[in-house]
C-alpha cells in the first residue's frame, strides 16, 4: 500500500516562535525538586498569598446556582462590566461607559493576544519597549505583524521614560509604514521601571502625531510603593481616541489562577476585541464574574495590604541584594526586582548564572536574556516567596558567592 506524504503539521507561523527560554529551567528546577532540594522560587510572577476571604465565599454561594452553570457571554455580564467602569471612576476619576469601553478578557494575556489579532496584520508594525514580557513582542508576531524593541537602556526611571519616547519618535519618523501599535507597561515587567504623568501627555502626543495606538499593560496598577500611585493612561486628555488599557484581578486580590482581566478605554479597539472574542471563546465562568464583583467592590483594602506584604519583602530583597554586590533600582511599583549581576559574575551571562544560582544555592529566578537580548546581564526576581524565605535566599546566595562561578 501506498501512503500519500503527509504535509508538516506545524503552521508557518510557529516557526516564528523561539524554543521557550525558560523550559530548561524549569526541568531543572523540577529534577532539583524531585531529588529533594528545597527551591525557593522567584521566577515567576505568581501570588502565594491567599484571595480574599469575602471573594472566595462569594465564588462558593455563586456556584451553587444552576443559572451560572451555563455558557457565559464572552464580553463579560453587565454586572462585571460595570463595576469594572465603577472602580475607574473611584480610583482614576475616569468615566467609562459599560457598554462600548469596557470589555472582561480572560486575564490580560489572553485579551492583549486576541486585540492583536484584531488589530494588527502582515505589513503592519507594533513598537515594543525593551527588554518585554513575552507576550508584548509574540503576540504581535503571531498576529502577522513586525515588531521593533525600542530599548529602555539603563538608568532611573525618568532616564528610561526619555529614551524610550525618543526611540517612539525616530523610529515613527524612520520606519515606513508608520507603526500602527505602541505597547506600553508599567509598572513594567520585567524591569519594574514605571512611567509617570509627563511620560503619557507626550506618548498621547506622538500618537496623535504619527497616528499609531496604544495598548497599556496595567496589570501591576495596584501593586505600588512609597506612596506611589501609577497613572492609567486614561486619566490624560486625549487618550480615549488613541488608547486601550488592560487590567486585572490577578495581582492585587491573588487571584492570578481565576483568570479575571479587562480591557478598557477606546471603543473601537474594545468593540474589535469583543468581535474576535465572539469566535474564540465564551467568556468567564459566571460564578467567577460574580466573585470578581465582591473584589472590585469592595477589596481596596485588600489590595493595599497585600501592596505593603510586597514592599516589605522588595524591601528585604533589594537590601541584600545590594549587599551582595548587586546593582539595582528599588522599584516603586510591580512584582518584581530587576537587578543587574554583580561585576565579577557578569560575563558567566544571565542564562549560565541563574542555572548556577539554582544548582547551588537552591534559588530560581528568571534570566534577563529571557526578555529579549536588552535584559542580557541581569535576573528578575518575582517578590512572591514570604520574609523568612528570602532571607535564607540571601543566605543561600552570599553562601555561593564565597566560592567562584564556573
Amino acid at each position: 500500500m501506498v501512503t500519500a506524504q503527509l504535509p508538516a503539521i506545524a503552521s508557518a507561523r510557529m516557526h516564528l516562535l523561539p524554543p521557550y527560554i525558560f523550559g530548561e529551567l524549569n526541568r531543572l528546577k523540577h529534577e532539583r525538586r524531585k531529588a529533594g532540594a528545597d527551591i525557593i522560587d522567584f521566577g515567576m510572577g505568581n501570588p502565594t498569598d491567599p484571595t480574599p476571604e469575602m471573594v472566595v465565599k462569594k465564588l462558593c454561594e455563586a456556584v451553587q446556582d444552576p443559572r451560572n452553570h451555563r455558557y457565559s457571554a464572552a464580553a463579560g455580564v453587565y454586572n462585571l462590566r460595570r463595576e469594572a467602569a465603577r472602580f475607574y471612576a473611584r480610583r482614576y476619576g475616569v468615566e467609562l461607559d459599560p457598554e462600548g469601553e469596557v470589555i472582561a478578557t480572560i486575564g490580560s494575556k489572553e485579551g492583549l493576544s486576541h486585540l492583536c489579532l484584531a488589530i494588527l496584520g502582515p505589513g503592519e508594525s507594533a513598537l515594543v519597549p525593551t527588554p518585554a514580557f513575552p507576550i508584548h513582542v509574540y503576540a504581535p508576531i503571531i498576529a502577522g505583524a513586525n515588531v521593533i524593541g525600542i530599548s529602555m537602556g539603563e538608568g532611573d526611571d525618568e532616564e528610561c521614560q526619555a529614551r524610550t519616547l525618543q526611540g517612539i519618535a525616530d523610529a515613527c519618523r524612520s520606519i515606513s509604514p508608520r507603526p500602527k501599535v505602541v505597547i506600553a507597561c508599567s509598572p513594567h515587567n520585567p524591569t519594574a521601571r514605571v512611567y509617570t504623568a509627563p511620560f503619557y501627555r507626550e506618548l498621547i502626543r506622538l500618537a496623535n502625531d504619527h497616528g499609531f495606538v496604544i495598548i497599556h499593560d496595567f496589570a501591576y496598577a495596584q501593586t505600588a510603593f512609597d506612596g506611589f500611585k501609577p497613572p492609567s493612561v486614561l486619566e490624560f486628555p486625549g487618550a480615549r481616541e488613541v488608547a486601550c488599557e488592560f487590567f486585572t484581578l490577578s495581582k492585587p486580590y491573588n487571584m492570578a489562577g481565576w483568570r479575571v482581566g479587562f480591557c478598557v478605554g477606546n471603543r473601537e479597539m474594545v468593540m474589535l476585541l469583543g468581535k474576535i472574542k465572539g469566535y474564540f471563546d465564551y467568556g468567564l465562568f459566571q460564578a467567577v464574574q460574580v466573585a470578581a464583583i465582591v473584589a472590585l467592590r469592595h477589596g481596596d483594602k485588600d489590595a493595599a495590604r497585600q501592596a505593603g506584604i510586597y514592599q516589605k519583602r522588595r524591601d528585604l530583597l533589594c537590601k541584600g541584594l545590594l549587599d551582595l554586590g548587586w546593582e539595582l533600582h528599588v522599584p516603586k511599583g510591580g512584582m518584581f526586582v530587576w537587578a543587574k549581576l554583580p561585576a565579577a559574575v557578569r560575563p558567566t551571562g544571565s542564562m549560565q548564572y541563574a542555572k548556577l544560582l539554582m544548582e547551588r544555592a537552591c534559588v530560581a529566578a528568571s534570566p534577563g536574556v529571557g526578555f529579549g537580548q536588552d535584559g542580557e546581564g541581569y535576573l528578575r526576581f518575582a517578590i512572591v516567596e514570604n520574609e523568612k524565605r528570602i532571607q535564607q535566599a540571601l543566605r543561600q546566595m552570599r553562601r555561593m558567592s564565597r566560592g567562584p562561578a564556573k
